[in-house]
C-alpha cells in the first residue's frame, strides 16, 4: 500500500481492487499523471473519470456544493457502489472531467481501495483497469492481460464481488438523472429521495455527438473479440430455440452465454452459464468474466439471453447492449 501510495504522489499509475471492478488509479487533481490513465487504456479524452475518496469529508475540497438529495445518498449508499455527480470545485481538473464543470465521486467500500486513498492522502481518479472497450477487470490477472508494461503496479485484491462499475447518477441539476446503472439499482436510489430520471442512453444506442458527462455513456464497452448477439423474448423456450438455430446455421467457433436453467439444454460446444436467472446479483459478478472467457476459448460469434430490466437487470442489460453492439435480435 505505502508503495502504490508513493508512486500515486509522483504521478504514476496503480491499478487497485474495489468492490466494483479494478480500477487504474492515478493523482486525481494532476492532469498530467491523468492523462497517463487515457494513454495507458486508449481512452478518449472525452470521457470522464471518477475521483475516489475514502472519507465522507473529503468531498468538500473537490465540489462545489452538496444537496440534500445528495445528502441523502451519501448517508444511504457510501461507502459503496454509487458514484454521485456534483459541480466541480476549481481544484479539480477538466481534464479528467471531460472539460464538463461536475466531477463524479466515490466513496469505495473495499478495504485495500480505502488504505490505498488514505495512504496517498489525495482523491485518486481511476476508471477500470482494462484497455478501453474491452469487459473491465473483476481480478488482477484481466488488468495484466490489458495492461502489463504500461502501468506501474497492480495490487491483488482477488475477485471483486460486484463485478459491474458503479451506479452513477448526477445530482447537478433539478431532477436526479441515473448516467449508468448499477448494483445501487434505480429502485434503491428512489427509496431514498423518491422520482429520478434515466438518460436515454442507458438502453439505446448513443449518437457519436454526445458529449458524455460519465464513464460509460457514449462509447461501445465490455466488448469481447467476438461478435456478441443478443437473442430477446418472454418466452424463454423460444429463446432458447432461436439461439441453436443460430448454432446450427453458423459456421464460425460459437458460443452461448446461458443461465444455470438452460445451459443443459443447448447443444454447443461452449456454453457458458452467468448463474441462477433468480441471481441478478451473481449474474452481474459473472458477466465480464466470462466475456473475457470466450476470448481465451478463441470464440468469434457469442448468442446470449437477456435478463428482465428490473432492479439489477438494468445494468446486466445496460452492459449486454453495449458489449453487442445494440446487435438484439426480439422474437415476437
Amino acid at each position: 500500500i505505502q508503495q502504490a501510495a508513493e508512486i500515486l504522489k509522483q504521478g504514476g499509475l496503480v491499478a487497485f481492487p474495489t468492490e466494483t471492478v479494478y480500477g487504474l488509479g492515478a493523482n486525481g487533481l494532476d492532469a498530467v499523471a491523468c492523462k497517463k490513465i487515457y494513454e495507458a487504456k486508449g481512452r478518449p479524452s472525452d470521457n470522464p473519470l471518477i475521483l475516489h475518496i475514502a472519507e465522507k469529508k473529503a468531498l468538500y475540497d473537490i465540489v462545489k456544493s452538496v444537496s440534500k438529495k445528495a445528502e441523502k445518498l451519501i448517508d444511504a449508499f457510501w461507502p459503496g457502489p454509487l458514484t454521485i455527480v456534483f459541480e466541480k470545485a476549481d481544484c479539480v481538473p477538466l481534464e479528467i472531467t471531460g472539460g464538463f464543470s461536475t466531477v463524479a465521486v466515490r466513496f469505495p467500500s473495499h478495504t485495500v481501495a480505502q488504505a490505498l486513498i488514505q495512504a496517498a492522502h489525495l482523491p485518486i481518479a481511476a476508471p477500470s483497469a482494462n484497455s478501453s472497450g474491452k469487459p473491465s477487470p473483476t481480478k488482477a490477472s484481466h488488468v495484466i492481460f490489458d495492461l502489463d508494461g504500461k502501468i506501474d503496479m497492480i495490487i491483488d485484491g482477488g475477485d471483486a464481488e460486484v463485478g459491474l462499475e458503479s451506479t452513477i447518477i448526477d445530482v447537478s441539476g433539478e431532477i436526479p438523472m441515473l448516467l449508468r446503472p448499477g448494483a445501487v439499482t434505480k429502485e434503491m436510489i428512489e427509496s431514498v429521495i423518491g422520482k429520478i430520471e434515466i438518460d436515454p442512453t442507458v438502453l439505446t444506442k448513443p449518437s457519436q455527438t454526445l458529449i458524455p458527462k460519465a464513464p460509460g455513456m457514449k462509447y461501445t464497452h465490455y466488448s469481447p473479440k467476438a461478435d456478441v448477439i443478443l437473442v430477446q423474448g418472454n418466452d424463454l423456450q423460444k429463446v432458447q430455440q432461436k439461439i441453436q438455430e443460430l448454432v446450427n446455421d453458423s459456421t464460425q467457433k460459437v458460443g452461448i452465454l446461458a443461465t444455470d436453467q438452460t445451459k443443459d439444454s443447448y447443444n454447443c460446444e461452449i456454453v457458458l452459464s452467468l448463474g441462477d436467472r433468480q441471481n441478478l446479483e451473481q449474474i452481474g459478478a459473472n458477466l465480464f468474466k466470462h466475456l473475457r472467457k470466450f476470448d481465451f476459448l478463441g470464440v468469434e460469434v457469442v448468442y446470449s439471453e437477456t435478463v428482465p430490466q428490473k432492479g439489477e437487470g438494468l445494468a446486466i442489460m445496460n452492459r449486454l447492449q453495449k458489449a453487442a453492439g445494440y446487435k438484439m435480435i426480439t422474437l415476437s
